[in-house]
């Protein structure tokens, strides 16, 4: 549980450093392309892959290419969520989206079934239920028709559900090195995120943001970290992935909270209180009985 907690602190970071730099009125698109050339330095230099030595027929290609997508991607819907359908039902798909792992865990990862990890995570689904902002005023900027506006929370729900499957893989893969796995998926990501990138200067005409470099590289740094650890923390418990997928989850809803409630002012209710509360127990569940 250490490395899924030093990822829940550098998740926890990213969220932040998006949101100051929102309140300091940078791009948070732009910011986001920045981070993956950092994370692709620190990867090559810290953890030196090996990149030379690489049976290079044996890369599970396919697997990198949707995560080079989705991961830039993601960020993409989710912000269409938030204005096309409001931050209340993104919020929801983004913490439901647990579910599509957890049952990986059992159905495609063969974890057995056992009580105290079966409750441990109903009560962390629980928890998430309760710690959800349902007063959250959803503040949307346009309202296509129906159809769409349930399609962006969807693709959010799956999206980042695939996201925890794929890593997961890719930390089991034997014949190539998590960490020559990682170089590649953040190169290829990298270089989406570019594109992307362009995409905002050209055709959405966005300003090239200097700043954005700056808040980039930071984030970079902890998205590096949080994706490493995470990896770490399969690797470390590969056949128990339920604890790994319900453990981020929780830890990164707890720690927000009292990040928010701390530094940003935050106000939370009786029952965002009670779902922090549960999200304890259930954590301790999980982790020693």
């Amino acid at each position: 549980m250490f490395f899924v907690l030093i990822s829940v602190i550098c998740s926890v970071t990213v969220a932040v450093l998006l949101k100051l730099a929102k309140q300091d009125g940078v791009e948070t698109k732009q910011v986001i392309v920045w981070n993956y050339p950092m994370a692709v330095v620190l990867t090559y230099f810290i953890l030196q892959p090996e990149i030379e030595s690489m049976s290079w027929t044996s890369l599970p290609l396919p697997l990198y290419t949707a995560l080079a997508v989705l991961l830039p991607g993601m960020f993409v819907f989710i912000a269409l969520s938030i204005r096309y359908s409001g931050l209340v039902k993104t919020e929801v798909a983004q913490r439901l989206s647990l579910f599509i792992p957890l049952l990986a865990s059992f159905f495609v990862f063969d974890e057995r079934l056992q009580g105290n990890k079966l409750l441990g995570i109903g009560l962390g689904l629980l928890a998430i239920v309760c710690s959800i902002g349902w007063r959250k005023s959803a503040s949307i900027t346009n309202l296509p028709d129906m159809r769409y506006r349930s399609l962006y929370p969807l693709l959010v729900f799956i999206g980042m559900g695939i996201i925890d499957i794929l890593f997961k893989q890719v930390a089991l893969h034997v014949t190539i090195p998590y960490v020559s796995s990682m170089f590649i998926i953040f190169v290829m990501a990298m270089l989406i995120a570019f594109g992307l990138l362009g995409y905002f200067i050209w055709i959405e005409k966005q300003f090239f943001s200097f700043k954005a470099i700056a808040y980039g590289l930071i984030l970079g740094a902890f998205n590096f970290c949080n994706i490493l650890f995470y990896m770490k923390a399969h690797r470390a418990l590969p056949e128990n992935p339920s604890i790994v997928f319900t453990g981020m989850n929780i830890g990164v809803i707890s720690l927000g909270a009292l990040v928010g409630v701390v530094f940003f002012k935050e106000r939370l209710s009786g029952l965002n209180y009670l779902g922090i509360a549960l999200s304890i127990v259930s954590v301790l569940i999980i982790a020693y009985l």
